[in-house]
């Protein structure tokens, strides 16, 4: 239950209240002392302490109001105790950091297309996010998830790969190789410290193939409609007269509810490629902890195949979520806000750890 005790979480928002009045003081001698910079730094402990402390017993509406009301119980007392220009000079800047956007950025690759990507500086565990096939970095989720990081203060990058969104490159020329190597190269690159990696669709593929290669990077996951080994597996599945049919013509469509044209155009060499790097046959060497959030009504990829992702993984901290209504895309208002959730309570978790 989001809400284990009533007693327990009031007690818990009684706490915190005690705490934060003691930090706020921190904030006060900042604007006093004429660091805005530091005032900043100390409003955002006192406003991420107060969120962590209240999330054990409360969660979305709950915890939201919860943790307003400890902050309106901070404010009102730093309207008491500092001057008006102390006040409107921390105000601006909690809200200047609340309006700032990343900016689409480049970076270039010797002898490869420059990948277009958006990134927040933070502290860490920080996410990153893998779109799907044909999809791109400003997509619904991943919005949400650019909005909560910068909410925590945690790191956070999104891209497009070779070919997609407002990369470079040509899109019927990527496989699945070629979009692994773009998703190292952003880690090693632009990625500093732990990373909690969320895939959706064949960036779940992805993701999974970065968490193999990038151990020390790879602090956990989290998989939505993930599409491992999708194309190869359903391709075999196909009637053998169907497949030769493909085979002779050299590419394969796919119906599909995911996008404006209704289907995918894939070719057979595409195809091809994509066997090298199917992992659902044998063990998956991956320890960190893992959740996987599938749809029951996706028509695209079958939830089943988080099952079979959940069976071969070896870390012993896997949870599989499906969602009775979730389609694939899963970018209801809910399913995003169960995709936050699930990476705040990692966050929670990542942090206990440390």
């Amino acid at each position: 239950m989001f809400l284990s005790s009533t007693a327990q979480g009031y007690a818990t928002l009684k706490q915190t209240k005690k705490k934060v009045k003691g930090r706020f003081e921190c904030v006060i001698c900042s604007i006093f002392g004429n660091t805005a910079k530091r005032a900043m730094e100390d409003f955002n402990a006192v406003v991420n302490m107060a969120t962590r402390m209240l999330s054990r017993y409360f969660r979305g509406g709950w915890r939201d109001s919860m943790a307003a009301a400890v902050l309106r119980h901070c404010w009102s007392g730093l309207l008491q105790n500092s001057g008006n220009r102390a006040v409107a000079t921390i105000r601006s800047k909690i809200f200047e950091g609340v309006r700032q956007k990343s900016t689409v950025q480049y970076i270039s690759r010797p002898d490869h297309p420059k990948l277009a990507y958006q990134r927040v500086k933070g502290k860490s565990p920080g996410v990153v996010f893998l779109p799907g096939y044909g999809s791109n970095m400003s997509g619904e989720k991943a919005e949400a998830l650019g909005e909560f990081c910068r909410s925590l203060g945690h790191a956070y990058l999104r891209f497009d790969y070779s070919g997609h969104g407002a990369s470079e490159g040509v899109f019927s020329e990527g496989t699945i190789g070629t979009w692994k190597k773009d998703v190292l190269f952003m880690l090693d690159e632009l990625a500093e410290g732990p990373q909690i990696l969320v895939g959706s669709s064949m960036g779940g593929w992805l993701m999974l193939l970065a968490a193999i290669a990038r151990p020390e990077k790879t602090k956990a996951l989290v998989g939505i409609s993930t599409a491992a080994d999708h194309f190869v597996t359903a391709f075999k599945t196909l009637p053998i007269e169907v497949r030769k049919e493909c085979e002779d013509k050299g590419v394969w469509t796919i119906p599909t509810k995911s996008n404006e044209e209704g289907m995918y155009t894939v070719s057979m060499d595409f195809l091809h490629e994509a066997e090298n790097h199917c992992i659902l046959q044998s063990p998956i060497p991956i320890t960190c902890p893992v959740r996987l959030i599938h749809g029951l009504k996706d028509e695209d990829v079958p939830w089943h195949i988080s099952m079979q992702v959940a069976e071969r993984v070896l870390s012993p901290d896997v949870d599989v979520i499906l969602r009775r209504h979730g389609q694939h895309r899963m970018a209801e208002k809910d399913d995003i806000k169960l995709i936050v959730y699930t990476i705040d309570d990692l966050i929670d978790k990542l942090t206990t750890m440390v």
